[in-house]
């Protein structure tokens, strides 16, 4: 068996967001494989990340970042308690949230927020444009609506400061750091000269 340290046992408790005892577990199992025990912790993290997303966010706070006085976003985040909150983590997270929302100007949180209308008129749109076969319709028009709505839905959007990963995931990190769902309630975003 591979010799761990303390220290290494500590660095990956704080990158993974998962306790001491299952960080030296994870070590162990990687045979003191540093990178193999954080994509395992990770995992697990995300797991554990996913199984907390239906817990009720009642605390957070409001962020706002404002670019080159020109650009400016304001947003709501919240999580479960007033003390994962007030953490530097957590409102690193909503300013850096309220900077995707600046840079990358989504309309709605979530797929769930698009307004049936906007999608009904995308459709009509979409189906008389239609030129693919018709056994194939519902499914590729389907595919064409997600696609339409993609960036204009802030939790598809690739995260600014990660590409490789979507605002979702980068949320879903935090989720496993912070052991608290996070949510996303509201956002506004205003530009210079531009009304709605």
């Amino acid at each position: 068996m591979a010799n761990i340290d303390i220290e290494t046992i500590k660095k990956l408790k704080e990158l993974s967001g998962v306790g001491l005892t299952d960080a030296k577990n994870a070590l162990v199992e990687a045979n003191g494989d540093f990178d193999k025990a954080l994509e395992a912790m990770r995992k697990k993290g995300l797991t554990k990340a996913e199984k907390r997303g239906d817990r009720e966010t009642r605390e957070g706070l409001i962020d706002s970042y404002v670019h080159d006085g020109r650009i400016g976003a304001i947003i709501e985040v919240n999580c479960e308690t007033s003390f994962v909150a007030k953490t530097d983590e957590f409102k690193d997270l909503a300013h850096k949230l309220a900077m995707q929302v600046a840079s990358m100007a989504p309309l709605y949180v979530s797929e769930e927020d698009i307004p049936e209308e906007a999608k009904a008129a995308k459709m009509k749109e979409l189906e008389e444009n239609f030129k693919g076969p018709e056994n194939m319709k519902e499914q590729i028009l389907g595919g064409q609506i997600k696609k339409a709505f993609a960036d204009k839905v802030l939790m598809n959007q690739p995260y600014i400061l990660d590409d490789t990963k979507t605002v979702a995931d980068f949320i879903k990190d935090n989720i496993a750091k912070t052991g608290e769902n996070i949510t996303v309630k509201q956002f506004k975003r205003i530009e210079l000269g531009v009304t709605e």
